[in-house]
């Protein structure tokens, strides 16, 4: 069985400025996804999955289709709305936030029945990347939680424009994750890479920490496990107005309690992608510069 993709394109892109999914790029007018998709069905995936939100579903599905891809794909939509909620839960009064990735990959629950790996739908993974995933997940077909994901090196993901927000992962002596942090506010600074806490504490970051940019794959006994986290998440954290079921939060859960592992993939991708409007002109170089070397 071919595994699938799914794209977590549910985000408006605030910071970027209107649907940033859209924005064509490439030389061609390629968007981001163009590259992703063709990646994923080099690789050998058979299905992509975009999790969006009804209030762009006309232009998305105007613009991505199967007959977009050249029908090499099958192509389907779910939908993450701020009250799709387990049963006894009302979204809090005030609340705008979404819920979180973690969230967003529960929309697919029933349209998944093999393994899966996970994207952003605005950033670029490289090649290499979907074939070290794809490989691993038809290598864990028929397990349960055994995940993995691609890490890649933290100075080759920051923005020259901004902070981001990273997942830092520890790995141990097997290659498994050990644990992995949600830091924000990640930026380069005159004494080097830095995060900061909201409080506005400042802490260094070596330049090789292996950090996760959202491309993980799972079995699909994940999401059993992440629907019964999320009704524990909601009890402690739904109150809160900007609370955010990560995934980091739940892989960390299941990798404590014993119930997964996850096997940290190494690639020579190079990730990049357009978190602010400034990031746009060395993304576009980037992707001319791939076409040039003949990649796409």
């Amino acid at each position: 069985m071919k595994p699938t993709l799914l794209v977590l394109a549910a985000g408006m892109g605030s910071r970027y400025g209107g649907l940033k999914q859209m924005d064509g790029l490439g030389p061609n007018g390629e968007i981001i996804m163009d590259y992703s998709i063709n990646d994923a069905i080099r690789a050998g995936f058979g299905k992509v999955v975009f999790v969006i939100r009804h209030s762009f579903e006309a232009e998305f599905k105007a613009k991505i289709n199967a007959e977009h891809f050249g029908n090499r794909i099958a192509v389907e939509y779910v939908f993450q709305e701020l009250d799709y909620l387990p049963k006894g839960f009302t979204v809090p009064e005030g609340r705008e936030k979404p819920w979180g990735t973690n969230h967003a990959i529960l929309m697919a629950k029933d349209v998944i029945h093999e393994p899966f790996a996970i994207i952003n739908a605005d950033d670029f993974y490289g090649r290499d990347a979907f074939r070290v995933i794809g490989d691993h997940l038809r290598r864990i077909e028929g397990t349960e939680g055994k995940y993995c994901m691609v890490g890649y090196r933290l100075e080759n993901t920051l923005s020259e424009n901004g902070s981001v927000s990273r997942g830092v992962c520890s790995v141990d002596a097997d290659g498994l994750l050990a644990g992995m942090t949600e830091r924000t506010s990640i930026a380069r600074t005159p004494d080097g890479i830095a995060y900061q806490d909201p409080d506005g504490s400042s802490h260094p970051l070596p330049a090789d920490a292996t950090v996760s940019m959202n491309l993980f794959g799972f079995t699909p006994d994940y999401f059993a496990k992440s629907e019964k986290l999320f009704v524990t998440f909601l009890k402690e954290k739904g109150a809160e107005l900007k609370s955010e079921y990560y995934i980091p939060y739940a892989v960390n859960t299941f990798i404590n309690e014993g119930r997964a592992t996850m096997t940290v993939l190494k690639t020579s991708a190079r990730w990049f992608g357009v978190t602010y409007k400034e990031d746009r002109p060395m993304v576009v170089e980037r992707l001319r510069q791939l076409h040039e070397q003949g990649e796409y």
